[in-house]
């Protein structure tokens, strides 16, 4: 994180800087033709892997504990958050563990502005994930997925006093 608010104060045409910072973020060589425009947040960094001519735009979030693969020719839209980690759903478990799962993005995807791509979910080659959108689960290829729709999946047990 304290590379992130590095590369986030640089000036933006120096793309030098800003190059060699994403190396050390992400803990290696990363494709020239890879572009970030800052501001640019990520837990980890070294969780991340792209292919060629990726494009992400401002404001976006990889919370890449879990593992983040984008392939080639992938677009993400401002304000996107692709986040690897969680925690347990039952109240009593909420502070036992981090639950993690890698976010797969396939080749020729377009990410619209603000989506928010969750653990597991692999975004199929070709496809496109309109602005906004929650994505919890996978996406087939030449596909278009749009909403953020609630959908009741189940009942929780209420947490005992003890167990906070």
């Amino acid at each position: 994180m304290n590379l992130t608010s590095r590369l986030n104060m640089l000036p933006f045409d120096d793309l030098e800087a800003r190059s060699a910072i994403l190396d050390e973020i992400f803990g290696g060589s990363v494709p020239d033709s890879l572009s970030i425009l800052p501001p640019f947040y990520c837990d980890y960094g070294l969780g991340a892997s792209f292919g060629e001519r990726v494009f992400i735009n401002q404001g976006c979030f990889f919370l890449d504990f879990g593992g983040i693969s984008i392939g080639d020719g992938v677009l993400i839209g401002p304000r996107v958050t692709l986040t690897t980690a969680g925690h347990p759903v039952e109240p009593a478990e909420r502070y036992d563990f981090i639950t993690h799962a890698p976010i797969v993005i396939e080749d020729d995807v377009w990410i619209g502005a603000a989506a928010t791509v969750t653990p597991g979910v692999t975004v199929g080659r070709g496809s496109v994930v309109g602005a906004g959108a929650v994505v919890a689960k996978d996406v087939p290829p030449l596909s278009v997925v749009t909403g953020t729709s609630v959908v009741e999946r189940r009942r929780l047990r209420p947490a005992s006093a003890a167990d906070v």
